[in-house]
């Protein structure tokens, strides 16, 4: 499929540019563009002021149960500050609720409201039949192999992930420090 040399290396146009991940940047900013327009199009599905990026925290709680909003922070390699807004939107629309960490009185912890699972679940299922249909003339094997090298991707950037969430946790720190002074 790729122009490649004789000894299996990947053809490089001038400049050192490597035709394979040429290929492969193309490829992954159309899917991007794509999922991008997806998640808007979920989001206003399970409610219509509903932030596209929030959709995952619904997808994160409803797969993992009740979480502290640090616990989310971390997964989705955010800052505090930004898992936080995007709670108290939830929160307002009514899809997520915070209680008393019973192990922690000082934490809280967040969950989906039977609401906010019944809308994130018809949706999720929609979406579930549109991909069987968009690769149901696709092998199984094919599926289970896009799958498996779709995983290994995330699981490859994580590392970056902290190191991203590392540098907003300390900009938010940074504000925070500012703010305190201007209001000292």
């Amino acid at each position: 499929m790729h122009n490649t040399g004789t000894d299996g290396a990947a053809a490089k146009r001038p400049g050192g540019i490597d035709d394979l991940f040429l290929s492969l940047e193309h490829e992954l900013a159309v899917f991007l563009r794509r999922a991008r327009a997806s998640s808007g199009e979920m989001a206003r599905e399970v409610h219509p002021d509903l932030e596209p990026s929030a959709y995952g925290l619904l997808l994160r709680l409803a797969e993992a149960g009740e979480q502290r909003a640090t616990e989310l922070a971390c997964y989705f390699g955010v800052g505090k500050a930004t898992i936080s807004r995007q709670l108290r939107a939830l929160d307002d629309l009514g899809l997520v609720a915070r209680q008393k960490d019973p192990a922690d009185g000082r934490a809280v912890l967040v969950r989906l409201t039977d609401e906010g699972l019944a809308r994130f679940t018809r949706v999720r299922s929609a979406r579930r039949d549109r991909y069987a249909r968009r690769l149901a003339a696709w092998d199984r094997g094919e599926i289970a192999e896009l799958a498996r090298l779709l995983h290994r991707l995330n699981d490859e950037q994580e590392p970056e992930q902290d190191e991203v969430q590392e540098q907003d946790e300390a900009r938010e720190q940074g504000e925070t420090q500012e703010d305190g002074r201007e209001q000292g």
